[in-house]
């Protein structure tokens, strides 16, 4: 009877630890709007230090030349990758389930990574034939711009590094990580997370036109159906480096 001797008193129940758990719908799209801000932050932060590094008074010409030139482009796309990471790292922290498990960093089998190879590319020369049967050009003119501008700046390994492996990491990390898990265990499902996070995804290429819109919307269902039925973001981070790797050497022999 310990329980009732005042001097022995009964021992502290420890509380039990709280349950991991998975940002829903609007916790996934508040905190996603947050991790865009973060990434649009690192990315206007390296534009500001390249205009206040040209000499001279401003102009809207000087700072149009700056911004839209191939090595403020590599470099803000570069920059945006480490603000990416750490604004997951907040936003995953609170759940209490490691930062890989929540963001589908797992591999997959080879026969996964071979399936998806041949159907991006079954399903981008699909694009390319459609647009050469409408008479229009297999790759946008902003990639060519943005080649021969850092060429011109000699930054064309640095573009190479912006397009074939910042841009893929983050934006899968964004996409088919954040956004898929937690809009799929929502109300979404995992049907509704594809269609909504590769809607999200296409958004962020504005500076496309409408046809190459289209073709980036389809390849964001191609790696989101992939997301699901693998479970693996590191397929999607390889498919995605390899089409932007394509996409770079095919505009590159293109432009002569």
């Amino acid at each position: 009877m310990d329980a009732l001797n005042p001097d022995m008193p009964p021992a502290a129940i420890e509380p039990a630890p709280r349950p991991p758990r998975v940002w829903k719908f609007w916790g996934t799209a508040l905190w996603g709007l947050l991790i865009f801000v973060a990434m649009f932050l690192g990315q206007l932060a390296v534009i500001v230090y390249l205009v206040m590094r040209q000499d001279g008074p401003l102009s809207m010409a000087g700072l149009t030349h700056v911004v839209a030139s191939g090595l403020t482009i590599s470099l803000s796309v570069v920059a945006g990758l480490p603000m990416v990471l750490l604004a997951l790292w907040v936003a995953i922290r609170p759940t209490r389930i490691p930062f890989a498990d929540y963001l589908g960093l797992r591999w997959t089998s080879w026969k996964n990574v071979i399936i998806g190879i041949v159907a991006l590319a079954v399903l981008v020369e699909a694009w390319d034939m459609v647009s050469r049967l409408a008479g229009r050009d297999v790759t946008p003119g902003f990639m060519g711009d943005v080649l021969k501008s850092a060429q011109a700046d000699g930054a064309l390994w640095l573009l190479v590094i912006a397009f074939v492996v910042a841009a893929p990491v983050w934006e899968e990390l964004f996409a088919r990580g954040w956004l898929y898990r937690g809009w799929s265990q929502s109300f979404l499902g995992p049907y509704g997370a594809i269609v909504l996070s590769s809607i999200v995804w296409t958004v962020m290429h504005l500076q496309y036109d409408w046809f190459f819109l289209c073709e980036v919307l389809s390849i964001g269902l191609l790696f989101g159906y992939l997301r699901f039925r693998t479970g693996s973001v590191w397929l999607t981070i390889l498919l995605h480096a390899l089409n932007n790797l394509a996409a770079t050497i095919q505009t590159w022999w293109l432009a002569g």
